[in-house]
């Protein structure tokens, strides 16, 4: 009754005007007559075929299993190949005339540590490794081995083939694996001379059955891996009463290289294909009933006519909502973008109706809000961010500096010293000009050290026991840096350092580049700090500000962090010089990096 009804309502629709709704159900019509024709003739034809394309694909899908498998013990060949040049097996091997206990232990450790690093590269493929030294009678295995190096092992398992047997362990519960023993002997692959190299790689069968696992997982066949003479490697969740009779069948069967044959066994038909593994020289072999594959076509083809025929009431069914309650929400919401993006973010959207729509609606208007308040918060922000940084600029502006360096020019001048004025004069004008300039936050390297040039000549002047030294490269010199980054911790070093000693007077600045990093050490000869205390400021940088803390330390390193990530910081550690040292690190922007580089190349 209501697929009618709503039949004859497309049927008025379409008498009354070409619409959207009409062109949508002239769509889904074009759309699924040619669907269902082609469909119609494809299945006829994929109905004829599949049993042919059935074997080839289970060949290929069987020969690309094979192919991983080989070539996962490629990479384990590879490896060893590789491995065995490694210098720190060459060493292990080599004669320890020169060694300490420390490197022949970190020998063995490195060698040690490759191999467990190559054998977790695939969880799927664990592999054991175990590097031989018939030099030095010793081995090292990437496995719990509990085994004593043994020469006739070796001496008796030596080859340059696969082979599946039993390993060192002489254990009963141990059970088979493959096993490849490599040496370095040249030309004379599988003979040893008395000082070879010999590295043993294995694998166990869980390997395989983790790779049958994963094949049966993705299709509907009964994989396992066969040779004749030796206990079938089968999955985990195998069919054994089938699998015995397949191998039954397969033991008196000559297999080539590639095989493909339809088996009959208890009145059902299976397909038996069969790839040749030629570093293992076993066989894969899977096994796929040919009624469960072929069954479910004709069952497919009858459940997509009626699919076909839902899907078709559902689209009409979903054109006329759609109609009805996408368009005309979409042009309001359109219009409302329109305002806003003119300007007006007044604009409001009001819908009476209970959908996903009264949602976006509500959420517009909540954005146009929050749009509006923002706009008003960034603008009252800023000038709060200004009436901050003159209130910054105030603070900076040390009244008592200021006043000492005036006193120290007029007793100078009072004392005819025009040389000590003029420097005085010269440096105190050079410290203000710079720290009043407010039209730019940042500022380079070079710049900032020269403030902190002008302050100690300044404080050098008023005290002579201050020496100091500067050591920065070139190459820092063009770096950028917040504005007055250096200069609270210079003057934390005058004034708690050299300031609290009465026989220190030394201040050195240094730095270095490495890698993506810049680092500056300022250094003072002081009394410094326990290394409880130091331990209690690096603390309180990466806590939130306290009132009983003070702020320029704390503040210096928030600029750094902001200014260059979070991989940059500041630290504090006993300086070499007896006193306290304070450390700055901070990464340097890729776009700066890249200009540095480029700059430095232009230059060679």
């Amino acid at each position: 009754m209501e697929i009618s009804r709503g039949i004859e309502f497309i049927r008025r629709r379409v008498k009354s005007k070409s619409s959207l709704f009409t062109k949508m159900n002239g769509l889904i019509i074009i759309l699924f007559i040619p669907i269902i024709l082609m469909y119609s003739y494809s299945n006829d034809v994929a109905f004829n075929a599949v049993s042919k394309e059935l074997q080839k694909s289970n060949t290929r899908q069987l020969a690309f299993l094979s192919s991983q498998i080989d070539s996962r013990i490629n990479q384990m060949m590879d490896f060893t190949f590789t491995f065995s040049k490694d210098p720190n097996v060459q060493k292990f091997n080599g004669l320890h005339i020169w060694e300490d206990r420390y490197d022949r232990m970190q020998t063995r450790y490195n060698v040690q540590e490759k191999m467990v690093l190559q054998s977790g590269v695939n969880n799927i493929w664990p592999v054991r490794y175990t590097v031989f030294s018939q030099q030095n009678k010793e081995q090292i295995s990437n496995f719990n081995n509990l085994n004593a190096y043994n020469e006739a092992y070796l001496t008796k398992n030596v080859s340059a083939q696969w082979e599946y047997r039993y390993g060192q362990s002489t254990n009963s519960d141990v059970k088979k694996a493959f096993y490849w023993v490599y040496t370095d002997s040249f030309g004379q692959q599988g003979k040893l001379r008395g000082s070879n190299l010999v590295i043993e790689a294995s694998f166990s069968q869980e390997n395989i059955q983790n790779m049958l696992d994963t094949y049966k997982g993705g299709g509907q066949g009964e994989p396992f891996f066969y040779h004749k003479g030796e206990a079938p490697i089968l999955n985990r969740s195998a069919s054994t009463k089938l699998t015995n009779e397949i191998i039954h069948y397969l033991d008196k069967e000559i297999l080539d290289d590639s095989t493909e044959q339809v088996v009959r066994l208890a009145g059902k038909e299976y397909l038996v294909s069969s790839i040749k593994s030629p570093l293992l020289d076993w066989h894969l072999v899977d096994v796929v009933p040919l009624g469960q594959v072929l069954g479910p076509i004709s069952y497919s083809r009858n459940l997509f006519y009626f699919t076909m025929v839902l899907l078709f009431v559902v689209g009409l069914s979903a054109s006329i909502l759609l109609y009805r309650n996408v368009q005309r929400p979409i042009k309001k919401l359109i219009q409302g973008l329109q305002r806003v993006k003119r300007g007006d973010f007044s604009a409001r959207i009001n819908s009476n109706e209970n959908n996903e729509f009264s949602f976006l609606f509500r959420r517009f208007n909540d954005m146009s809000i929050q749009i509006q308040d923002l706009i008003e918060n960034v603008y009252n922000e800023k000038l709060r961010a200004r009436e901050a940084t003159l209130k910054q600029l105030q603070a900076q502006i040390n009244p008592h500096f200021l006043y000492n360096c005036l006193g120290y020019i007029i007793n100078m001048a009072q004392m005819k010293e025009q040389e000590a004025v003029v420097s005085m004069a010269y440096n105190l004008s050079a410290y203000y000009r710079y720290t009043t300039r407010m039209e730019r936050e940042i500022a380079t390297l070079r710049e900032e050290l020269q403030l902190l040039i002008n302050y100690l000549d300044i404080q050098k002047l008023r005290n002579g026991r201050i020496d100091y030294h500067i050591d920065i490269p070139e190459d820092m010199m063009n770096h950028q840096v917040p504005r007055l980054l250096l200069q609270p911790i210079v003057e934390n070093a005058v004034i708690h350092g050299v300031g609290k000693s009465y026989t220190s007077g030394e201040i050195r600045i240094s730095g270095k580049m490495y890698n993506d990093y810049c680092q500056i050490f300022v250094d003072d000869d002081g009394p410094g700090l326990s290394p409880e205390g130091q331990e209690a400021l690096n603390r309180k940088m990466k806590d939130p500000l306290q009132e009983e803390m003070g702020c320029g330390l704390w503040n210096t390193n928030q600029r750094v962090i902001h200014q260059f990530g979070e991989n940059s910081y500041i630290c504090f550690k006993k300086s070499p010089l007896g006193g306290f040292r304070t450390e700055i690190l901070w990464q340097i922007p890729r776009g700066e990096q890249g200009a540095q580089d480029f700059k430095t190349q232009g230059e060679t």
